[in-house]
């Protein structure tokens, strides 16, 4: 793993639960995020990439303290080696959201997304308009183009190329790669691996809420064989180059292990002893959560 340095944000054993209703009046808590470590330097873009409903953009709410009333955090999340605040989150930290409905639906997009550069194109196209009115690529863009007003040190882009064409989504993750080159800090949830895999510099992957691999980005464009866990092979293999091959991703079930690898009940290479608590570990300058990957 490359060494991170002049590390801005960690996250150390985060845990993120819901509580809810369960049977009749009675609630359960949902567990959606679980073990998450990781942490993202100035300089550098770190993807967290996986399936939908592994969790990504919980971990951006989290992040931005900006999650339900219902859900419950623990666990550690440091700024700079301090305690990251709501001062500080709202001074260094900018959100590019992934969902539309974080704008107004009665207000036109000019009155609600502050753009300082008045000559922006995607502002004079979209500045008279209700948000009803433009294509969901319009409005992605209208909101990254916010992402650098206030100088943030800090950028979370969730899910940031949907909708965008190809041309506009590479130069809309450039310019991410950018930020990170004036030493700002870039953290890159998304669902398009291959276009993150040209701009990241590590890239974490989810799975039901937790962490089961971080490796340098150029591991993924080596090949399969450069990478550590069953189940970044078996989502590296699924890619569009690679003929969708997902099949060990759907593999016949296991009962799902409380304590041990939560890939375990579809991976094609389980062991009973799987079934035992799994923590992250180094291997071949990546860290992985399995106990037999090589």
């Amino acid at each position: 793993m490359k060494m991170k340095k002049d590390c801005l944000l960690e996250i150390k054993n985060m845990h993120v639960s819901f509580k809810m209703y369960d049977k009749g009046i009675t609630q359960k808590d949902m567990c959606v995020l679980n073990h998450i470590c990781l942490s993202v330097a100035k300089g550098e873009v770190l993807a967290v990439v996986g399936s939908s409903g592994s969790g990504k953009s919980i971990l951006a709410s989290a992040i931005m303290g900006v999650l339900p009333k219902n859900a419950t955090m623990t666990g550690q999340i440091t700024y700079n080696s301090g305690d990251l605040t709501q001062n500080i989150i709202h001074k260094e930290i900018a959100l590019i959201p992934q969902s539309i409905s974080y704008l107004d639906p009665l207000m036109k997009i000019g009155k609600q997304v502050f753009i300082s550069n008045k000559d922006s194109d995607i502002l004079q196209k979209t500045k008279n308009l209700y948000p009803f009115q433009c294509s969901g690529g319009m409005i992605r863009k209208a909101l990254f183009a916010t992402a650098p007003e206030k100088n943030p040190q800090l950028i979370i882009a969730d899910e940031p190329t949907p909708g965008m064409d190809l041309t506009t989504a590479l130069e809309s993750l450039q310019s991410l790669r950018d930020m990170a080159n004036s030493q700002k800090a870039v953290i890159l949830i998304t669902h398009d691996m291959d276009l993150a895999f040209g701009i990241a510099d590590r890239v974490a992957v989810f799975y039901e809420g937790t962490t089961l691999e971080i490796a340098n980005a150029e591991d993924f464009l080596k090949g399969e064989d450069y990478l550590r866990h069953p189940y970044t092979k078996a989502l590296f293999r699924a890619l569009p180059q690679n003929q969708f091959d997902g099949e060990s991703m759907i593999s016949s079930p296991r009962a799902l292990s409380v304590n041990g690898c939560i890939y375990g009940h579809i991976c094609p290479d389980y062991r009973d002893d799987c079934d035992n608590k799994i923590s992250m570990r180094q291997v071949r300058n990546g860290m992985v959560r399995c106990q037999y990957a090589t």
